[in-house]
Parts: structure tokens; sequence; C-alpha cells
């Protein structure tokens, strides 16, 4: 049966706000028949705009963690988001733009489903186990992980295509004035969810589908 609705969904692996969004979404799509549709929209692609934005890295640590603490209280999952590992960690606060590369790997070898699973698994490493997502082998473990071969993936994530894939959804989230994520957009009514509970989400769904 063709699903009744199809949401874009753009996020960036290390937004907090994106780790609550997706666990609700994967309920509400087996209870809504949803298609959902991922794009990657890395906020910060770099050190460089790391530091642009949020200012050293020391910084730009304590800042983001604060985001987390808000994250945590409203989250469905409290106790997968570690701020004090995460404040430990041995490594600057890491950039989006590799896991982005990582998703869209992903993607191109498994389709949308393979995409999301290794969304949420680079989601746990960065929030739970204050691993560093920005790094290559990181994300290279972490996709063998979730079951990806690894030969396959290994060559989509460094082809070039990938790098394009992952800026066609930046361009694509800017042509749709996206500013930050998550975002969700009924593709049918264009239409965009409001950030909320599950419950929440829900009862936008079934307005959407009146």
């Amino acid at each position: 049966m063709t699903a009744p609705l199809t949401i874009d969904f753009f996020h960036d692996v290390v937004c907090c706000w994106c780790f609550n969004i997706s666990s609700r979404m994967r309920s509400l799509a087996a209870e809504f028949e949803l298609d959902i549709r991922h794009h990657t929209f890395v906020l910060q692609a770099s050190r460089a705009e790391m530091t642009a934005r949020w200012g050293a890295p020391a910084q730009a640590r304590e800042t983001i963690l604060g985001h987390w603490s808000a994250c945590r209280q409203a989250s469905d999952r409290p106790e997968l988001i570690d701020i004090g590992a995460m404040r430990a960690a041995p490594f600057d606060y890491p950039h989006g733009m590799t896991a982005a590369l990582a998703c869209k790997a992903a993607e191109r070898l498994g389709g949308q489903g393979a995409h999301w699973d290794l969304f949420d698994r680079l989601q746990g490493a960065h929030l739970a186990e204050a691993r560093n997502i920005a790094d290559p082998d990181t994300v290279l473990q972490l996709a063998r992980e979730t079951g990806l071969e690894a030969g396959g993936f290994a060559r989509f994530f460094s082809d070039p295509a990938t790098a394009r894939a992952v800026e066609a959804d930046r361009q694509l989230a800017r042509a749709q004035q996206i500013r930050s994520v998550p975002a969700l957009i009924i593709r049918e009514t264009g239409t965009r969810l409001v950030n909320g509970s599950r419950d929440e989400l829900a009862v936008q769904l079934r307005h959407a589908l009146r």
C-alpha cells in the first residue's frame, strides 16, 4: 500500500534535538505508514566553520553542551545523552560533515533505511558514547556495526559524488529556507511539522491526513 504521506526529514548527526525526533518519527512512521525521506543538513562542515559559529573549541563545547542539557530534559531517552562523557572527551566537539558523508554513503549502498540506521547509530555513538564521529575511521567502524558491507561503504564514503549529494541536500534545505534542524516537511502539502512530543507530532499528522 502506498504511504499516505511523505516526510522530508532534514537532520544533522551532531544535533541533539534530531536524536529526540528520530526515535519519535520511527514510531510514527510505523503507525501512519509514512515514507520518511532523509536529507543531511550539515550546520557546520569543518573546524573552521565550528570556530566561526561557536568560537574557540573549549567555548564551543560548553555552549553546545548547554543545548544538550535542554535537549536531555525534553528527551524520551535522557539516559542516552551523556553530557559528562562529552565534556571529558579528548577531542574537539565534532563538526557534522564526516557523519553526513557516512549517511549518504549508506543511502547509496542500502537506500533510505540504511541511511536512517546509520544516522541513529552515529547519533548513539556521539551522544551516549562520546565517540569522535568527525573521525573517518570511527564512522567506518560504526558502518560495519550496522551491517553495511565494508568495501562498498568505504568506496561510497570517499566517492566525490557522495560529497556532491551532501551539498545537494544542503542547497535543498537553503532553497526551502530551512535554517535549523530537525526540520520535518510534509511533501504533499508543504506543511512543516512543529517539533514536539510524539503525541504532539501525531496530532499534526492526523490533521494533515484529513
